[in-house]
């Protein structure tokens, strides 16, 4: 199933959103304030991701997409990517198994032909053991860009559209089909943790009608309240996708048609 795009339609909005997508920031900066090694935050954060992912089944969120590995992480010292595969390769060993008897599946999306091939095979075995759960997805993007996924799904419509001949089937729902999130609804709510103001090349197409909260905690001091509190702001804003605020209002009976 592809989802369309909310400049396409107007998506259903209710108090709790859909989808929540998350930047995860912060990790490093929580250590060195500890005067900790920086990887002791990302251990650390690996406790937060279970506590988000365990409040958003709770609180009904259908999918909850995660910023762990940007396509520009591998600018990071050496040591520290190192450290990132192995933790993601202990993750995948031993969260799976939760995730699964929690009736949670898991996606992972991104250029994963840069990983060795052990993490490319836990995640395949992850994906095909959680295929069916039905509860709430969690999506992890790791070596994922915005920009790479507008390209390769640009790249992917034109090879589909040179078989078929049809160049001028190319639009929106088209284009949506092959973005890595295909399988999920935009996001209705961003969260970025670590005080920082900006989208960092994630989701670049998803994102046109998502709802921003920017928070100064860092990723392994976000919990279940602060998710909670996230929720909160959303539910008190005004989704208008490109309406006016009348237009939201309950429609009003009219006067004529009632009794005397």
């Amino acid at each position: 199933m592809t989802y369309s795009s909310s400049t396409v339609r107007v998506p259903d909005v209710a108090a709790v959103p859909r989808h929540i997508a998350i930047v995860m920031d912060g990790n490093g900066r929580w250590a060195t304030q500890r005067r900790l090694p920086r990887v002791a935050g990302h251990t650390r954060g690996v406790d937060a991701v279970r506590a988000v992912v365990e409040a958003c089944a709770r609180t009904g969120v259908e999918y909850l997409t995660l910023f762990a590995f940007s396509s520009e992480n591998w600018r990071r010292p050496m040591e520290e990517v190192s450290f990132l595969m192995r933790l993601f390769v202990t993750a995948l060993e031993r969260e799976v198994g939760k995730l699964h008897a929690n009736g949670i599946r898991l996606r992972v999306v991104g250029d994963l032909s840069q990983f060795d091939a052990r993490i490319q095979d836990l995640i395949r075995r992850a994906e095909a053991k959680t295929a069916r759960n039905t509860r709430l997805t969690l999506t992890i993007a790791a070596n994922y860009g915005g920009r790479w996924d507008i390209l390769q799904a640009a790249r992917k419509l034109a090879e589909q559209a040179a078989r078929d001949g049809q160049v001028g089937a190319i639009d929106e729902q088209a284009f949506a089909e092959h973005l890595a999130l295909s399988y999920a609804p935009e996001p209705d709510l961003f969260i970025r943790t670590g005080g920082d103001t900006r989208i960092s090349n994630f989701l670049l197409w998803q994102l046109a009608y998502t709802e921003f909260y920017f928070t100064e905690t860092f990723w392994p001091d976000f919990d279940a309240q602060s998710l909670a509190d996230a929720i909160a702001s959303y539910g008190r804003r005004e989704r208008r996708f490109g309406r006016t605020s009348a237009q939201l209002e309950p429609q009003s009976q009219d006067v004529d048609s009632l009794p005397c």
